[in-house]
Formats: structure tokens, sequence, C-alpha cells
């Protein structure tokens, strides 16, 4: 298994793994537009997951800018995904890694994330890649 930059190859399989999360489909055209923007802005540090030509896990990190202190940017971390064939064989940790380690090429300050209470699983794995549930309480709100 290897961790590289997505490529723009990926996009299908990246579909296909998004179906297994959230069981609807996602458009693959959009998604095409969508990467070659991110791409183009370097806003987003995109990783693929591969074995074998076959993405079998991605995560998004969105670089976002600060306004106060020494204005240094941080990361949220979206969109991880693992083949459900594939987990708890270290490859979460592995792109939770690789993204840490470009968030600080980046002088990302921090890398901040949000996730669903009741999805045991990957609470476990943040916290085991040191990501504390106990400082810091997340929100979210969908607005559609």
């Amino acid at each position: 298994m290897i961790i590289r930059e997505m490529m723009v190859e990926d996009i299908p399989q990246l579909a296909r793994l998004y179906k297994q999360f959230w069981d609807e489909e996602s458009s693959v055209e959009t998604m095409y537009e969508k990467f070659k923007k991110f791409y183009d802005c370097g806003s987003h540090v995109l990783l693929s997951a591969v074995e074998n030509d076959v993405l079998i896990g991605s995560v998004m990190g969105v670089i976002c800018g600060e306004l106060y202190g020494d204005c240094k940017p941080f990361l949220v971390l979206e969109n991880m995904i693992v083949d459900i064939r594939f987990r708890n064989n270290g490859i979460g940790k592995a792109l939770i890694s690789e993204l840490e380690k470009i968030a600080l090429e980046k002088n990302c300050t921090q890398v901040i994330l949000v996730t669903e209470t009741n999805r045991v699983a990957a609470c476990k794995l943040y916290e085991s890649a040191g990501y504390s549930p106990d400082t810091h309480k997340g929100y979210k709100k969908k607005l559609n």
C-alpha cells in the first residue's frame, strides 16, 4: 500500500468509496471539476491510499487562513474514507500521518476535524492518532 497525492484518475474509484460510506451516488463529472479547481488553487490536500492500482482509502485536508496571532494557517481534515474491506490495517493512520506532514510543510499550526460520536471505530482511530475529544467540542449544522 502506498500513500500519494490524489490523481484525477482516482475520481471514479473515490466515488465508489463514498457510496460505500454514505450510500448515495456522487456526481463524477462534478468531482472532476472540483478536483481541478482544488488542484489549481492549492487550498486542498487530497491524498490516496492505493494498493495494486486500486484506491482503498482517501482523505482531504482544507487549508484555512487565519487572522489572529501569527496568522498561520490551520488544516481541516475531511472526507476520511477507507474501504470497508481494508479497515483496521493502519491505512487510516497512514493517511492522517501523511496529511499532518503536509500540513506542517504548509506552516499549519493545527489540524481540526469533526466526526459523528456514534462512529465508534472512527473516534478510536482519531484518538489513537493523537486527537483529543476531551479539550474541545465540535458542532456541525447542515444547511440544506
